[in-house]
């Protein structure tokens, strides 16, 4: 029996023969990609090699760098990756925005508390990005400003002040590096941190502190009151 083929017919099969190659591109990049978490992770940037990294993703060195061009740009799109980023055609996670991204935070803490490759790739190339003329310096330079801003807003908005007020900025920083120093201690001791619960405690702390108003007494101060008490004259 003979068949006819619709003008929209044509179309959708030639973008169907599009979009399948498409896909499995995108697949094979995610999968270099998470490849190159876990080598970056165990061995740093200096010390991982292409090769090893198109070994994990089964497929050659040539493979890796026809999809990323060189290592450097595969660092960078692995950071952009574990960030959830749209990155070399692997599609970006849905981004929380406002108030809720407090909660979102603690979230992605028991998150990766499941994925210690994931922290530990992140801890170990932020700590490579303070030497000098390290590929991925802007990169973490500018992500740890785009996220101190983007807390700054949402922490104003939560707090009902100024995302540009000097306390809301340092409330911001604050949580970051809890964050980020969190990661190390659990990282070489696992059972010692409970990292969601301590990074929940310090935004409530923060976030009520700014709402009312009211500042808690210096440590420095209860600490000398301490001692004054325990040696007395």
């Amino acid at each position: 029996m003979a068949t006819s083929t619709t003008g929209h017919g044509r179309a959708v099969a030639a973008a169907d023969r599009v979009s399948k190659p498409q896909a499995r591109t995108a697949a094979k990049r995610e999968s270099i990609l998470r490849a190159a978490m876990e080598i970056f992770g165990s061995r740093g940037y200096s010390g991982a090699t292409l090769s090893e990294i198109a070994e994990q993703a089964g497929m050659t060195h040539a493979g890796v760098l026809h999809h990323f061009g060189s290592k450097e740009n595969l660092l960078i799109a692995m950071l952009k990756y574990r960030d959830g980023v749209a990155t070399n055609g692997v599609s970006q996670q849905e981004q929380v925005e406002g108030p809720a991204f407090l909660g979102h935070l603690v979230d992605t803490v028991n998150e990766n508390v499941k994925r210690p490759g994931v922290v530990q790739t992140y801890t170990v190339i932020s700590g490579e990005a303070v030497t000098d003329e390290h590929p991925a310096q802007e990169f973490v330079r500018d992500r740890l400003a785009g996220l101190r801003v983007k807390l700054q807003g949402v922490i104003g908005e939560t707090t009902d002040r100024p995302a540009d007020d000097p306390e809301v900025r340092e409330a911001a920083s604050t949580i970051i590096a809890v964050m980020d120093g969190l990661q190390i201690q659990w990282l070489l001791d696992p059972g010692s941190v409970d990292m969601a619960r301590a990074v929940e405690v310090v935004i409530d702390e923060l976030i009520e502190r700014l709402a009312t108003g009211e500042a808690a007494p210096p440590a420095v101060d209860r600490a000398a009151r301490v001692i004054a008490a325990a040696h007395p004259g």
